[in-house]
């Protein structure tokens, strides 16, 4: 399982509930266990500052999406199972061809909907909250289109959240020819996209378990391991802290492919080991790239490291409130062709960065054609790199807050091939 698919299904954890990443770390735990190579006070004092979102932080981001609603002329948004509606609720709900979602009006209480058999469950999930069921004969779009007929809302500009899939945006059209359906992105976007002080937090511990995982992980390098077994190595070491987590882990030549090759690539002497990881902490994720060499760096790999990390550090003094995504982007590229690896996309292959939080990739994207200005609060990845096809590839990705006068990273500098932080 690569490193993105292993969060997205892993990096769920709560307060609440025993979730699938507790489970995994169990599972590893059980079956595979540690060497115990992190020290446990550095898991300790690590864990001891995760605290858990509250009721409160999420029933004022439902007050932000009505006041976002009423700026947007929209009446009520409706979004199904999914990291939205665990963003505003808590609910973890996951989806099937059974709709599960909530309605939230500009005026008003949420209500939620929910197949009859699963009404237990969903009462656990919705706790004192209008709930609505459908027995398995009866179609949910009936049920909605009953629910807004109650509450004056036939006519209304109701927003579906972004991922919301295909049937549900059908079935509610046909349900309800006289609403007008759109896009929530500017609802969902708009509260998501600004991280609260606790959110950043959460983010941080999530960089400083991930920082800790590396500089023990790049101990366990051998000549002749493969890709995954390295990777399994990181994915252990991020369970001795009770968390998901895994790496995209390239060695030697696969490092010029940015996300890497099906085949698998054995460890050699003076190899490139490229390192892409995260992990999740309360819901919110960590995403870093570190690049090292097993052995001695060539002088073209030290140069080729040189530039990338003067695009990126140019990049981050240039971010800050008001700036457009695309300049900063610009900017970075221009760095990497003017020092011959150019022009355009031709060496540094994709965007500069995307955003992050309780998704590994979410808004804003910071890419040419992006126009929209940088807040502060906007947490997005700035990873420039260099791939050169028969040869190797250096990424540094480091994730990236913008703050009031400017833009920071949450973990210290890579400064070379051979000192990761």
């Amino acid at each position: 399982m690569n490193r993105r698919n292993f969060i997205k299904t892993t990096g769920i954890t709560s307060a609440v509930a025993l979730t699938s990443t507790q489970l995994f770390a169990e599972t590893i735990t059980k079956h595979e266990p540690s060497k115990g190579l992190i020290d446990p006070a550095t898991i300790k004092k690590l864990r001891d500052r995760i605290k858990p979102i509250s009721n409160e932080e999420r029933a004022a981001r439902l007050e932000q999406a009505r006041k976002l609603m009423s700026e947007n002329n929209m009446d009520a948004i409706f979004m199904e199972g999914g990291t939205s509606l665990e963003y505003f609720t808590g609910s973890h709900w996951g989806r099937s061809e059974r709709l599960f979602g909530m309605l939230l009006p500009k005026k008003g209480d949420a209500v939620f909907i929910s197949p009859k058999f699963e009404e237990s469950r969903a009462k656990e999930q919705t706790g004192n909250a209008k709930l609505y069921c459908w027995e398995e004969n009866e179609s949910p779009f009936e049920l909605i289109k009953q629910i807004l007929k109650d509450t004056g809302l036939t006519t209304a500009t109701i927003g579906l959240e972004e991922t919301t899939r295909y049937f549900v945006t059908e079935g509610f059209q046909k349900a309800m020819p006289t609403a007008k359906i759109i896009s929530a992105t500017l609802i969902t976007a708009g509260c998501r996209g600004i991280k609260s002080e606790h959110e950043i937090e959460l983010m941080q511990i999530a960089n400083e378990m991930l920082m800790e995982v590396y500089l023990v992980a790049v101990k366990q390098l051998k000549e002749g391991m493969t890709e995954s077994e390295f990777g399994k190595i990181i994915t252990q070491l991020f369970a001795e802290f009770g968390i998901g987590g895994g790496a995209l882990v390239l060695f030697g030549e696969a490092s010029a492919h940015p996300h890497g090759l099906v085949k698998e690539v054995r460890l050699k002497q003076n190899d490139i080991v490229l390192i892409d990881g995260g992990c999740s902490v309360e819901g919110y994720e960590s995403d870093i790239t570190r690049t090292t060499v097993f052995g001695k760096p060539t002088q073209k790999m030290n140069d080729v490291f040189n530039i990338v990390l003067k695009a990126q550090q140019d990049a981050l003094k240039f971010a800050k409130p008001g700036v457009s995504f695309e300049s900063v982007d610009a900017l970075a590229r221009k760095v990497i062709s003017d020092a011959g690896y150019g022009p355009g996309f031709k060496y540094f292959t994709h965007r500069l960065g995307h955003g992050i939080g309780m998704d590994g990739h979410e808004w804003y994207y910071v890419v040419g054609g992006n126009k929209r200005l940088m807040e502060k609060g906007n947490m997005m990845s700035n990873e420039p790199g260099i791939y050169i096809l028969g040869e190797f590839g250096i990424r540094i990705e480091d994730e990236m807050l913008i703050t009031e006068n400017g833009a920071k990273f949450l973990l210290p500098v890579q400064k070379s091939l051979e000192e990761m932080f």
